[in-house]
């Protein structure tokens, strides 16, 4: 009984949350296709044009697999954090907090909204890519499963900030000053190999790399990191950032006035 009572309240908040950005989809779904058309005009086709192959690859080949990540990080991020601090901020999360269910299905149910908006953001990039590429696939699997996983990790992100922020503002910092630079950073629009020896390891830190080269490599079958790796951290962060969200939801840090 219980069992299908959490299931039921997990369908419920995703489906708050899919109606939530669903009906809002001109300020959600249309600025990341129309942000990701000029990148891939000016990026791929103007500069690409004079740069030329990278890694065997046309250069607008190598970039779109990064665009499209590009897309589902920013977006599945955005989705959960301003929906959680929005639940917080008109003390809607105190109803789900004293619901007779778990926390741990609170935590999934807003993440799979954040999940299902970058999934279909990173669709709806993928198709407006047709128009500039022929994208082939390498491997399936690769592509499904890196992009859920990192939806995951930055909708965890995105509930963290949430949970921390005490206005809305405070929603944009770490997008801003964090996210940002470490996706450009991440080796979106180049290959780490053209990077100096030193370098190459400073950029091994950041999580974004492998979640691009992990992704890259679905499409074009080519990655600077390797792959086994690549999936290794992702999990890790994905155990790490559930552990400090279930941890925050159980013990009411900033939810509770």
């Amino acid at each position: 009984m219980s069992q299908a009572r959490n299931w039921i309240a997990f369908q419920s908040i995703i489906n708050k949350e899919t109606n939530r950005f669903m009906r809002i989809w001109v300020q959600t779904l249309v600025p990341p296709a129309i942000t990701m058309t000029l990148y891939f005009l000016i990026f791929g086709t103007l500069i690409g044009s004079r740069i030329g192959d990278m890694g065997g690859f046309s250069y607008m080949e190598f970039i779109v697999p990064g665009l499209i990540m590009m897309s589902v990080i920013t977006n599945s991020y955005a989705n959960v954090a301003s929906s959680f601090f929005s639940a917080k901020f008109q003390r809607n999360v105190e109803e789900l907090l004293v619901a007779p269910v778990p926390n741990y299905v609170i935590v999934l149910g807003f993440v799979g909204g954040g999940v299902a908006r970058g999934v279909l953001v990173g669709l709806i990039v993928t198709l407006l890519s047709l128009f500039f590429v022929d994208i082939r696939i390498h491997h399936l699997l690769v592509i499904i499963a890196t992009v859920v996983l990192t939806s995951a990790l930055f909708s965890l992100g995105g509930l963290i900030n949430a949970v921390y922020a005490k206005t809305f503002d405070d929603i944009s910092i770490v997008p801003t000053f964090v996210l940002t630079p470490l996706t450009y950073l991440g080796g979106v629009f180049y290959s780490l190999t053209l990077l100096p020896g030193f370098w190459q390891h400073v950029a091994a830190a950041n999580p974004i790399v492998y979640m691009v080269n992990a992704f890259r490599y679905g499409f074009l079958g080519v990655s600077d990191v390797n792959i086994y790796v690549a999936f290794a951290v992702m999990l890790s962060l994905i155990t790490v950032l559930f552990s400090i969200a279930m941890h925050l939801i159980n013990k009411g840090i900033g939810l509770r006035s």
